[in-house]
């Protein structure tokens, strides 16, 4: 299938019959009765034997419909094929207008069977009626077209005329048609979230009788796929999909995988499942290959790249949040692209083209990363599925795993810790029942395992529990529980358990009293400075973070520097993809004077600093003059005349003064005044133009004399990955 036939079919997949169909345009009549035969054929021969255990009636008898067609087109393309027999007359205008029109049905059939032989049937199950529906409004469209469509004038043999004519009969009487079986089953699978939702787990029996016999998943992997395909569902929802459905269905096919197959030994991916795969992955902070032609629609009017992260703003255009935010941030009121005034700063997230986006990305092979956001967005989706059914099924598994984590074999308990690290991605009741009922503990046996498997899903499920802060004192709590983090950060078996160990110290490190914990535990920020210079991009993203989180405590600055921290940071300044946040724990560090003093005698931290402030984003440049300003202010006079010889200092300075952020602002014009005292000791005519600034910012409520404000007081946005 090419790509874009794949792109399209991956569209249909949430709504077969959905959206305007196209037929073939300016094709002579012999074309375009070929192209109906070729088409037609093809879905005679793909579909004779509907694979579907569900919706087959509907199937074969639109594909014996479709038959019937095909033996017209085939006599029809022969006769004008023919070079024995004269040629038939052309083609009237009403002739090919109906022709065109089937050529819409056929393509919207062939839709529909696809859509019944690629879906889970827990999916099929779930929508009978809808999916009946739409065989029936087909059947309705074949009976209108066979009504209009004038066979006296295409010269047909009887036995051809006699098969269309009986089929324009069928297609009248023609009722919707639901499986009373299917039905049943169906109402079957809500008694059991009922039952749930009542406190209750239903029978093994009915479970294995419902499951197992009726719909035909017979082992775990089955299981696997069911639960993959309708979070993807859940992901890519249609509007009318019950969201809290299909989180019930997920929850109970979860718990009956366990219940039913036990564990069954599967291939234990490291990593993520497939539909994460399919949404995820994209990081777009480099290049898509340049064989592919991305479609304009799906650039960013400003970056001219593919958008991660679609974002509407009030003129209605849809940029990409990172650069509109930044094009706002610095000043800007008007829209980039129509010139028009923004009435608001509000955007709002463009679900729709991210969806097509990320389809358009699964159909070429390239994978595709939502952004951070996505990870909120994953929460709310996740809040809209909760409903007490999926709450209890999901703690029903729960207990399961937990009992095999503790008494199963080595196999058993790394699927356990895979399941628990699945179960605790979403959910805040998910995260604090699992840790309730001893997870964390038995979690943290397997930190130390030879298995990388097992060790990689054990350190991200204890990641996922932190994420919910009533645990994060039950990991730092259980006894040699951080101690193993460190250790996997340390000497984990694969890059991605050293990156989520890094995640897992960066999310214990939000709570403040927890910061000193981490700073005395032997190793830990000594492999956090090692993961930030030689670590992966996510990984270095995550000790940063980490790093930036306990230089807030003040009982910090020192250390770190003892530890090797300081020096990694200032190595980090040069890092695009950290230098942000390194420059905000150097800002916050530097107020110990010895620590300035060792930054300011790094050339590279200067200049990179100076590089933050010419590129980076509003709250980039924000914490790289913070950082400078530190520098000056708590490292002595001479470096602050060494800061003041920069090149193109002034013209940064006065750039930031006019379009900075508020705290950027000042910050800069105290240090534009350092540096000018500065630099009139040695007689240089260094200076600030700050009329203007001056004027706007006072305009604003600034206060340039107030210099001193402190980098934590400013409030940062905290996000952790959930793995």
């Amino acid at each position: 299938m090419s790509s874009a036939l794949a792109f399209l079919s991956l569209r249909r997949r949430r709504s077969p019959l959905a959206g305007a169909f196209f037929a073939p345009a300016d094709v002579s009549d012999l074309s375009l009765i070929q192209i109906l035969a070729s088409l037609a054929g093809d879905l005679v021969a793909s579909y004779s034997n509907p694979p579907a255990q569900f919706q087959r009636r509907n199937s074969q008898s639109l594909v014996r419909k479709v038959n019937i067609l095909l033996s017209l087109f085939e006599f029809l393309r022969d006769s004008f094929s023919s070079s024995s027999s004269p040629s038939p007359p052309p083609l009237s205008r009403s002739a090919i207008l109906c022709f065109r029109e089937l050529y819409i049905f056929v393509y919207r059939a062939k839709l529909l069977l696809e859509y019944c032989s690629q879906s889970s049937r827990l999916w099929l199950l779930l929508r009978n009626p809808q999916i009946s529906g739409n065989f029936h409004d087909l059947n309705q469209e074949m009976a209108t077209l066979l009504d209009v469509l004038p066979l006296d004038t295409l010269h047909l043999t009887a036995d051809v005329r006699e098969q269309i004519e009986l089929l324009q009969r069928q297609t009248r009487r023609s009722r919707i048609y639901v499986h009373p079986q299917d039905e049943e089953l169906r109402r079957k699978i809500f008694s059991f979230l009922d039952e749930f939702e009542r406190g209750e787990v239903p029978d093994p029996e009915e479970l294995r009788l419902a499951f197992v016999d009726q719909l035909g998943i017979r082992d775990a992997m089955s299981c696997r796929t069911e639960i993959e395909f309708l979070e993807e569902q859940i992901y890519t929802h249609e509007e009318d999909a019950n969201l809290s459905l299909l989180g019930g269905v997920v929850a109970l096919t979860r718990y009956c995988r366990f219940s039913l197959f036990g564990f069954q030994e599967i291939v234990v991916e490291r990593g993520s499942n497939r539909a994460k795969k399919l949404r995820k992955g994209l990081a777009c902070h480099g290049s898509v290959d340049s064989s592919f032609a991305i479609p304009k629609d799906f650039c960013c009017p400003i970056s001219l790249d593919l958008m991660r992260d679609p974002v509407t703003v009030s003129t209605g255009q849809t940029y990409d949040r990172s650069f509109i935010t930044q094009w706002i941030d610095e000043g800007h009121c008007t829209c980039p692209n129509s010139g028009q005034m923004l009435t608001h700063n509000r955007l709002v997230p463009n679900r729709a083209l991210r969806g097509l986006i990320s389809l358009w990305c699964t159909a070429h092979g390239i994978p595709y990363h939502a952004p951070e956001s996505a990870e909120a967005s994953a929460e709310s989706i996740a809040a809209a599925c909760a409903s007490k059914a999926a709450v209890e099924a999901n703690q029903a598994t729960a207990k399961i795993l937990v009992r095999w984590l503790s008494t199963g074999s080595e196999v058993e308990r790394t699927i356990s810790a895979r399941e628990l690290r699945l179960l605790a991605k979403t959910g805040r009741e998910n995260r604090a029942f699992i840790a309730e009922i001893g997870a964390i503990p038995l979690l943290s046996q397997l930190l130390c395992s030879s298995n990388p498997v097992a060790q990689e899903n054990a350190v991200t499920a204890i990641l996922n529990l932190s994420i919910y802060d009533g645990n994060k004192s039950r990991v730092l709590d259980e006894e040699g529980c951080l101690r193993l983090i460190v250790y996997v950060l340390r000497q984990g078996r694969t890059m991605e358990a050293r990156e989520n160990a890094a995640a897992t110290l960066f999310s214990l490190s939000v709570v403040h009293e927890y910061k000193t914990r981490i700073m005395d535990e032997p190793d830990a920020v000594e492999t956090l400075a090692n993961m930030l210079t030689d670590g992966s991009p996510r990984g270095r993203k995550d000790a940063v973070m980490a790093l930036f989180n306990l230089s807030t405590h003040p009982q910090s600055w020192v250390g770190m520097m003892d530890m090797g921290a300081v020096s990694a940071l200032v190595g980090a300044v040069g890092d695009e993809g950290v230098a942000e946040e390194a420059a905000g724990a150097l800002a916050l560090l530097m107020k110990q004077p010895i620590v300035a003093e060792a930054v300011g005698s790094e050339e590279a931290a200067i200049h990179g600093l100076l590089r933050l402030m010419r590129r980076g984003t509003a709250k980039g440049k924000e914490n790289a003059v913070a950082a400078l300003h530190e520098m000056c202010r708590r490292g002595g006079f001479a470096l602050t005349q060494k800061v003041a010889r920069m090149p193109a200092l002034g013209g940064l300075i006065q750039t930031i003064l006019f379009t900075g952020t508020k705290r950027a602002r000042r910050k800069a014009a105290s240090l534009g005044r350092m540096c000018q005292t500065a630099a009139m000791a040695f007689g240089s005519g260094w200076a600030v133009d700050r009329t203007s600034a001056r004027t706007s910012s006072l305009r604003r409520g600034s206060s340039f004399r107030s210099g001193a404000v402190s980098v934590a007081a400013v409030p940062m946005a905290i996000s952790v990955p959930v793995l």
